[in-house]
């Protein structure tokens, strides 16, 4: 089993910044793949980034430029650094990692921008 714990949701202005946290009860290392999806209400949860055991880090095209994604192996935390943030990234954020063929979810965290 593992648990995700998302953190450093809030609310922010158009052009702001937010770095989201993904605490792991397990070492990330051992995971291939670590990262965050979003999804609004009514809407299929979709891909925001990932980073792989590798270091590949494939993301949206909505996000290119604006988001990185980072690991901290020692402190088993994934981060998501979003910057120049829009109206349009308003969602619930949640941290995924694939783990011996099984998947699991944070619990999500609120990002809402708006002036």
């Amino acid at each position: 089993q593992v648990r995700l714990v998302e953190s450093g949701g809030g609310l922010v202005q158009p052009g702001g910044s937010l770095r989201l946290s993904c605490a792991a009860s397990l070492s990330i290392f051992n995971f291939n793949v670590v990262g965050w999806y979003r999804q609004t209400p009514g809407k299929q949860r979709e891909l925001v980034a990932t980073i792989t055991r590798g270091g590949s880090t494939p993301s949206a095209d909505s996000v290119k430029g604006r988001f990185t994604i980072s690991r901290d192996d020692a402190e088993n935390t994934v981060y998501l650094q979003m910057n120049d943030l829009k109206p349009e990234d308003t969602d619930v954020y949640y941290c995924y990692t694939r783990w011996a063929s099984d998947n699991y979810w944070g619990q999500g965290t609120q990002v809402t921008v708006s002036s």
